[in-house]
């Protein structure tokens, strides 16, 4: 059995991390952390792990995390980096939900979190964990960064066109939209039901934390510099992301949906719907799934990808599953081939 440490198991993204832990048949969890609910038994705080968990919260003790085999960090960002380097001397490898690992730019990081890297000796050991890109990196990787919500749902949308050299680079267009959860379970004015609900509201226009970490990884795919326009909306509702996604074509492409099909055809957690779909953000709540559609609408050189996904899923939780899985030999799949919670 791989033993399992979750460091921060309080907020969204912890809990749905334990939630699918629990029923993987190849996992103990052995230890959940929080400064503020130590001596708290999870299923009081979350009473759906009812008959399921019988753990306590405690403190983020090193010593006994450093005695799991595996750690999965679902802390704001800096906590990770923060204790990386007393965890590094174990042998524990670690899953870094938050953005501490993500950006390889040290300089560009500090700016976008305003706060000093504690660990940028550790950014370049840190492999980016999108299975469907780097698959053979995070069977060894040591330090795996998990990507963000808006970057999965925007990189798998754009990767089969970038890594085919088929549309121009220069010029990307990502409107992507999250539920409220995306924001953390934290207590905010703007979160508010009455706030939030019957409203509808672009933010971060002028800038936003993920787009270098888009960029990052679209210049990769790519091969070339990105010139990229993101944007990201929140919709009342609890969770999903839905990405529309913009393109121009370099020249003539007469089947869009071929490609997607055959980049994808191998992708358990990737589904390329058929010709005219346009998928729904309830189709993938709960799973580990990010559903595509490509368009082209008639006389225009304009590729419009439509991509959805869970962001405290495929956007967060199970993604870091996933890529457990593929560290530690497991079928990819164990715990995390469920259908989608409708309604």
């Amino acid at each position: 059995m791989i033993t399992v440490g979750i460091v921060g198991g309080t907020g969204y993204t912890g809990v749905e991390l334990l939630r699918i832990l629990l029923v993987h048949p190849e996992v103990t969890v052995t230890v959940i952390t929080s400064r503020a609910e130590a001596g708290q038994r999870v299923d009081s705080l979350y009473p759906n792990l009812r008959g399921f968990c019988e753990l306590e919260f405690s403190e983020p003790e090193v010593e006994r995390l450093a005695a799991c085999q595996v750690l999965f960090f679902a802390t704001p960002h800096g906590v990770a980096q923060g204790m990386m380097a007393e965890l590094w001397r174990s042998d524990a490898r670690i899953i870094d939900l938050s953005a501490d690992f993500r950006i390889r730019d040290i300089a560009l990081w500090e700016h976008w979190y305003d706060q000093p890297h504690a660990c940028p000796e550790l950014v370049a050991e840190a492999v980016y964990g999108l299975p469907e890109r780097n698959r053979e990196k995070i069977k060894a990787a040591r330090l795996v960064a998990c990507p963000g919500c808006y970057p999965t749902a925007v990189q798998l949308g754009f990767m089969p066109l970038l890594e085919a050299g088929l549309v121009q680079s220069d010029s990307l267009i990502a409107n992507a939209v999250s539920g409220v959860s995306g924001a953390g379970r934290q207590a905010k004015i703007a979160n508010l039901f009455a706030e939030m609900g019957e409203s509808f509201k672009a933010y971060g226009a002028p800038g936003h934390r993920h787009a270098p970490e888009i960029v990052q990884e679209l210049k990769g795919m790519a091969g070339e510099d990105i010139g990229l326009t993101f944007i990201p909306h929140l919709a009342p509702m609890v969770r999903g992301i839905h990405a529309t996604l913009y393109a121009r074509l370099r020249s003539d492409h007469d089947n869009l949906q071929a490609l997607y099909e055959r980049r994808y055809s191998d992708e358990a957690f990737v589904d390329m719907l058929p010709p005219g779909s346009h998928p729904e953000t309830r189709s993938v709540r709960g799973s580990n799934l990010c559903r595509l559609a490509v368009h082209r609408q008639p006389g225009s050189d304009t590729v419009v990808v439509l991509s959805v996904i869970d962001n405290l899923a495929k956007g967060a939780s199970t993604q870091a599953v996933q890529n457990m899985n593929i560290m530690f030999a497991c079928d990819e799949s164990t715990a995390l081939h469920t259908p989608a919670l409708l309604p």
